[in-house]
């Protein structure tokens, strides 16, 4: 895809006719491969940018007549409201369309309540600089998939709107059919029968702690797979490797607390399981506490280039302290 710039121009056609304008203008962005989202046009609607047979259209809703023609110009991208911060960041790919990074744990993505600011866009926006073109029409970072801020690894983000858009399609497929290939390693209580098996477990709120994610029935929750595959096995815990078919909230740490492995360290999911800390060997006990954390690590991310349709694939070890209770477990074991 391209990034939309200066004049842009759109005949309806015969299959056009009765459309919604910003509808149509999705669905033919989308053929010409430019990179204008339904959102961003509905917003250049409202603001009165485009023009139908010469007149200002502002409404998303309108129906279009065959032969009229589309007209608006591509504005620059806004400045993001957000500042951005000089914060450390593990650069593990970059070129001009999009950049893979290491996320240490602690790392929030996104600004949100609690989080104003010390995040990795924040980090984002100080370290690209001009070379963000505009995501949604406003020059900061197209975030495609999140890591909980205490998990840690590799992260891709979008630098123009037309990378935002590629990604998007890829990470929505989430592998089933399109080039994405992401695993995760994780840390869980017990021991395994079988050497790998899948979770198919819809995901929704908890009904009564709603910052909380739960398992639920297909028809209020939403469908959600987790592939899972035995690495090494400790004895009182084992290391799996989660591949996702899905992308719901704390997917790995809802499913795995599901099957009666939750991951260790995980405070939220895992509260029942603090008993057995205390049946691990002194050093293990000592490796848990310092991390102080759940042991999940995004380890594998590979995806089609969504611009220039190189193959991406990138690996990264989990972090020291993930890796010292691995080895103390193993020693333990």
């Amino acid at each position: 895809m391209t990034a939309a710039a200066g004049a842009q121009v759109f005949d309806v056609d015969a299959a056009g006719a009765g459309e919604r304008l910003d509808r149509f203008l999705g669905h033919a962005a989308a053929e010409r491969r430019v990179a204008l989202s339904r959102t961003r046009l509905k917003a250049l609607i409202e603001a009165g940018e485009i023009r139908v047979d010469g007149a200002v259209a502002r409404d998303p809703s309108m129906r279009l007549a065959e032969g009229a023609t589309i007209a608006f110009e591509a504005p620059e991208a806004e400045e993001s409201p957000l500042l951005g911060e000089d914060l450390p960041l593990d650069v593990i790919y970059e070129d001009e369309h999009l950049i893979v990074i290491d996320k240490p744990a602690g790392l929030v993505v996104h600004p949100a309540p609690g989080h104003a600011d010390g995040t990795l866009v924040n980090a984002l926006i100080r370290h690209c600089g001009a070379s963000l073109s505009g995501v949604g029409g406003v020059r900061r970072p197209g975030i495609v998939h999140r890591l909980d801020m205490d998990t840690s690894g590799l992260l891709v983000v979008a630098k123009t709107d037309a990378a935002h858009r590629g990604l998007a399609d890829l990470f929505a497929d989430h592998g089933r059919s399109g080039s994405l290939e992401r695993e995760y390693l994780a840390l869980v209580w017990g021991a395994f029968d079988g050497a790998e098996g899948k979770v198919d477990a819809a995901i929704a709120r908890h009904p009564r702690h709603r910052e909380r994610m739960a398992t639920a029935s297909g028809e209020r929750g939403r469908q959600a797979v987790t592939h899972w595959r035995l690495v090494e096995a400790f004895g009182r815990a084992s290391l799996v490797a989660c591949r996702l078919e899905t992308g719901r909230t704390h997917q790995i740490r809802v499913h795995m607390a599901s099957t009666g492995h939750p991951l260790l360290g995980d405070s939220v999911y895992g509260g029942g399981f603090k008993t057995k800390a205390a049946q691990l060997t002194e050093d293990a006990r000592h490796a848990l506490t310092t991390l102080g954390r759940q042991a999940l690590h995004a380890a594998v991310l590979g995806f089609e280039h969504p611009i220039t349709a190189e193959t991406l694939r990138f690996e990264r070890a989990p972090p020291q302290d993930f890796a010292n209770l691995v080895n103390a477990l193993r020693s333990s074991a």
